[in-house]
């Protein structure tokens, strides 16, 4: 029987809530179903910090001192600009995590720290419609903006927000099985049906 992984989720202040805590559900759920594995939160420092929604979370882990992982996920924010891609050490921290971890992953604007990072050079990406322009215009990036996640490698991204659901749903059937991966999904009684989706 295959082994839970050590999943991390790279989080920052006024980050996205629903772009780490949905696919941080899928990844706890999988770790579940095989009694084994963890998911951490990793932020500079250990420092309580608030979502864009509110919520205030207490990151498990600094940069300094983050266990060896599996899988990173970065979330993203509208103003990803301001509150992560200025941050040096961590676009140098997540550069060095490239060779470490089996599954880089970034939901939303997320793909935008990947690419500060020059980790989405020469590969095909997507992010939230909004912010597709930042690939757009990168010469070194080939933009998917119709794909809700786009595997290259061991590079994986996806539009925005809810779509992290789907990547991380995705993730969890590549590493493990597709029956895994139906079994997350059952358990999350993940089955969307949005109302408003036609005229009413």
């Amino acid at each position: 029987m295959t082994k839970g992984l050590t999943y991390g989720i790279f989080i920052y202040e006024q980050v996205a809530e629903l772009d780490f805590v949905g696919p941080m559900q899928v990844f706890q759920a999988s770790n579940h179903l095989l009694n084994s594995g963890q998911v951490v939160t990793i932020a500079a420092d250990t420092r309580p910090i608030r979502g864009v929604g509110g919520l205030q979370v207490i990151p498990d882990y600094s940069l300094d001192d983050a266990p060896p992982l599996d899988v990173l996920l970065l979330p993203g924010t509208a103003e990803v600009d301001e509150y992560a891609l200025g941050n040096d050490k961590a676009i140098e921290w997540v550069r060095e995590q490239y060779d470490k971890v089996d599954y880089m992953t970034a939901v939303c604007t997320g793909g935008l720290i990947l690419q500060k990072a020059g980790l989405l050079k020469g590969r095909k990406a997507t992010t939230h419609w909004m912010l597709m322009d930042s690939l757009t215009n990168d010469p070194e990036v080939t933009e998917l903006p119709e794909q809700r996640y786009v595997r290259d490698g061991k590079v994986v991204t996806s539009q925005g927000v809810s779509a992290g659901i789907d990547m991380a749903l995705w993730l969890v059937g590549e590493i493990h099985t597709p029956d895994h991966a139906r079994m997350v999904r059952k358990i999350l009684q993940y089955d969307p049906a949005p109302p408003y989706t036609a005229e009413v």
